[in-house]
């Protein structure tokens, strides 16, 4: 058989199961239903969504986290400039500045190797940062992976449902050969055989499914435990490293701004200055 010949044969199955659904809808072919195997494929579709979405939402928890600190980045480059000398001379705003840039440098580049790779990169990582996270608790990579697997399945489901459309088909014709014979005596043996070769490949597919989709489904849990365990550590150490280096800005504050700031009276403070500026008669309209 050429490919021309292969092409045409598809595009006739084809045909012909569309026919059969159609008439399944009208109610002239019976619908074979394995209320079991359903059920199990809704697991499915339930784990491979929550999955899917697993996957978008832990790349895009990395992708906000860079956005984070470079949008602090900005912020500290605005704050040191309107500084200026002044805040040269209590070191605040340098600070400031200098421990997001280091957040930046040293812990969010660090995140992309337990995010991504096998194997955890060289530097900051290896020095301490996210330490205890080993090769096999990434987090994209192996939700990646694991969905991956999704169109193979679902290629399986497809090709289920195709043989159950073939066997229901099969099925209709025998049954309309008994009840009305044909004059071809040899074609209700024929389309007996072909229904008994249908009925095989569907169940044997249909058997392999309700076997195997609970055992994939039940394996979600091992799998991607290391996975989960692996963000909340990123997520711990991302906070306390971010936690670390601002308290380190905190020693340049001035002591009148911390206790200020400890007994809620920064706002006093902040409405003293804010009359200040209204009584210079540049502002007074204000």
């Amino acid at each position: 058989m050429n490919w021309t010949d292969g092409l045409a044969t598809g595009f006739k199955k084809n045909v012909n199961r569309a026919t059969t659904q159609v008439m399944m809808k009208t109610g002239h072919v019976e619908k074979t239903n394995d209320r079991d195997y359903e059920v199990e494929e809704r697991r499915f579709r339930t784990m491979e969504t929550a999955s899917l979405r697993l996957q978008k939402e832990a790349k895009g928890y990395l992708d906000s986290l860079r956005a984070m600190t470079a949008s602090q980045m900005r912020i500290a480059e605005t704050i040191d400039a309107f500084y200026g000398d002044s805040g040269a001379k209590d070191g605040v705003s340098r600070s400031y500045k200098q421990a997001v840039e280091d957040l930046d440098a040293e812990t969010i580049k660090a995140l992309d190797g337990p995010y991504q790779y096998d194997d955890p990169p060289s530097g900051a990582w290896a020095a301490g940062v996210l330490t205890d996270i080993s090769h096999r608790q990434t987090v994209l990579e192996p939700i990646s992976r694991f969905c991956a697997y999704f169109p193979d399945v679902n290629e399986c489901i497809k090709k289920r449902g195709h043989k159950l459309l073939d066997y229901d088909a099969l099925r209709a014709k025998v049954k309309k050969l008994v009840e009305k014979p044909d004059k071809d005596v040899t074609k209700l043996p024929r389309a007996e055989k072909e229904m008994e070769m249908a009925k095989a490949a569907y169940e044997q597919l249909n058997e392999q499914l309700s076997s195997e989709l609970p055992q994939l489904i039940d394996l979600r849990v091992p799998y991607l435990d290391p996975t989960f365990e692996a963000l909340v550590k990123i997520q711990l150490r991302f906070c306390a490293e971010a936690y670390s280096r601002m308290a380190q800005v905190q020693q340049y504050l001035d002591a009148d701004t911390r206790e200020q700031y400890a007994q809620g009276q920064l706002d006093q403070r902040v409405e003293q200055v804010l009359q200040e500026i209204r009584e210079l008669s540049i502002s007074g309209t204000v």
